[in-house]
């Protein structure tokens, strides 16, 4: 079989438009997620709070999963909005829930203690991922 070139780069505008969209998703999502956290991660990062960069990192990681998994499955950008913002409530439904198995765990992220900010990322990715595997119809 030969391809040209036009046959390679048909869907180009159609992968521009589905990878801005992502982007824009995310970058949404970790707003609300820095907005609905109770103390600000990205403050925190500045100030050299490792913690605070591990548990929102896992976040990211967990909404990322799903997302891309959107993405690769999406039949038109409805569907990728809609299940990017299902994504984004099971995101803050896993912190919701680490907070309630471990109590303490916001106030423990904000001293820097390492160990609840991995069980947290941990969490966040583990639901991202089966979240990611539910995605794909």
């Amino acid at each position: 079989m030969s391809y040209t070139l036009n046959e390679s780069i048909r869907y180009f505008d159609d992968f521009l438009i589905y990878f801005a969209v992502a982007m824009l998703l995310f970058v949404a999502f970790t707003f609300v997620y820095v907005k609905v956290t109770p103390y600000n991660e990205i403050a925190l990062i500045r100030e050299g709070n490792t913690a605070a960069a591990i548990s929102l990192s896992g976040a990211m990681l967990g909404f990322a999963l799903p997302l891309a998994s959107t993405v690769a499955n999406a039949v038109n950008l409805i569907d990728l909005v809609l299940f990017a913002v299902l994504a984004t409530v099971v995101q803050l439904i896993v912190f919701v829930f680490a907070r309630m198995l471990m109590p303490g765990l916001t106030d423990a992220i904000v001293k820097g203690s390492l160990s609840q900010a991995i069980f947290l990322a941990a969490v966040s990715v583990a639901v991202g991922l089966l979240n990611a595997a539910a995605l794909v119809y």
